[in-house]
């Protein structure tokens, strides 16, 4: 069984009278990679922040291996953190940046000596993949090298938590994703915990074992990456970790949801009989079917190529969808769906609903998405 780590309880943060962070409760595992996910704002930043001792609570008790540390310094803490920007000493080479918090005074009194230091920094240096560059200048380095530099001068002091504030943020896109394997490899292989932060929900699901959705402060969902995506608590959860189509329905009984007039088989229970409810469908869970029987009936409005497949916004008499998939509609065509019942997930209603899932505005893609008319006795297909 993972052991704990890392526990925030009750943990308040106001700046000029504005709530930052909203008595949010946190438990991090040891050797976890945690990713704190959200829009500019939300207080994933200020949780790190609080984690790594540079930001004091207001109220609230931040715990590391079950002590409080609350008055603990961050040089006291066994945590270090890398940012967007490196801070990589320009007038040194690749081993003084990352021998240069080796070469301090230890905690305990003792400094390590240029064997050991050396021994060090030349074994962390094959672990971020740059063994044989040494001596050189960071500043001719590439990003992601400078960026494996600063994971290696946190990692080479052997910290129990490496805290990383959007440290692929100034990364092209391809850099990006190799960035995102490397530093998946690294915490697996060294086994101390990370704790991430993020607002792109692709880097979140492909690295974390857990991932902390956070929205104006207060936590809105924690749980694995399929959890996050297959099961989302609420409107804003599934909206912000993937595309979703969130529409109203009505859950009639336990396994039957009424949207658009028409009943679907689900798999969610424990609502009350009638209860209105969001329900999410995911454009990858849409099958397109002949017009005649469909599910539901709609008129494509717009389709963008992706390259494996096709975004295409379909119009169900004003309420836009996305849709992807290998079947080519061209704009005007009508055409019916059919969803699956593990293709269906009900919510119940929050402060999120009615805020998003309708695809009238998708992307700068389309540019001119209009509404389509339709004739009165359509509505009976519905």
């Amino acid at each position: 069984m993972e052991k704990g780590l890392i526990r925030l309880s009750e943990c308040r943060v106001a700046f000029d009278g504005d709530v930052v962070l909203d008595n949010i409760n946190l438990y991090v595992k040891d050797k976890e990679f945690l990713t704190l996910l959200g829009p500019s704002g939300c207080g994933k930043t200020t949780t790190l922040r609080i984690i790594g001792g540079f930001l004091k609570p207001d109220s609230g008790d931040v715990f590391f291996d079950g002590v409080r540390i609350n008055d603990v310094p961050p040089h006291k803490r066994m945590v270090n953190t890398i940012f967007q920007k490196y801070a990589l000493f320009t007038h040194l080479n690749v081993f003084d940046n990352v021998a240069f918090g080796l070469k301090l005074k230890r905690p305990e009194g003792k400094k390590l000596s240029k064997s050991e230091i050396s021994e060090r920094v030349l074994a962390m240096l094959e672990v971020v993949s740059l063994k044989g560059f040494e001596k050189r200048s960071v500043s001719t380095l590439s990003g992601g090298q400078q960026q494996r530099v600063a994971i290696a001068r946190a990692l080479v002091n052997e910290p129990k938590v490496l805290l990383l504030d959007e440290p692929l943020g100034a990364l092209d896109m391809r850099l990006r994703k190799d960035m995102q394997n490397e530093l998946k490899q690294i915490q697996q292989d060294t086994g101390i915990t990370f704790v991430y932060v993020t607002h792109d929900q692709e880097e979140a699901l492909a690295m974390s074992d857990t991932v902390v959705v956070m929205d104006l402060g207060v936590i809105q969902q924690i749980g694995t990456p399929e959890d996050i995506y297959n099961e989302p608590k609420n409107a804003f959860v599934a909206d912000f970790i993937g595309e979703s189509n969130i529409v109203d329905g009505i859950m009639r009984v336990d396994g039957v949801v009424e949207i658009f007039g028409r009943k679907f088989d689900c798999l969610d229970k424990g609502f009350e009989p009638n209860e209105a409810v969001d329900v999410v469908i995911r454009p990858e869970d849409v099958d397109i079917v002949e017009y005649e029987s469909g599910q539901l009936t709609g008129t494509v409005t717009a389709i963008t190529f992706r390259g494996v497949m096709y975004d295409i916004i379909v119009d169900f008499h004003g309420f836009k969808w996305l849709i992807q998939t290998t079947d080519l509609c061209p704009v005007g065509t009508k055409i019916g769906i059919k969803i699956e019942p593990d293709g269906i997930h009900v919510m119940p209603k929050s402060k999120y609903s009615g805020m998003y899932g309708d695809y009238s505005s998708y992307s700068t893609d389309y540019e001119d998405i209009s509404d389509v008319e339709y004739d009165e006795e359509e509505i009976e297909n519905v």
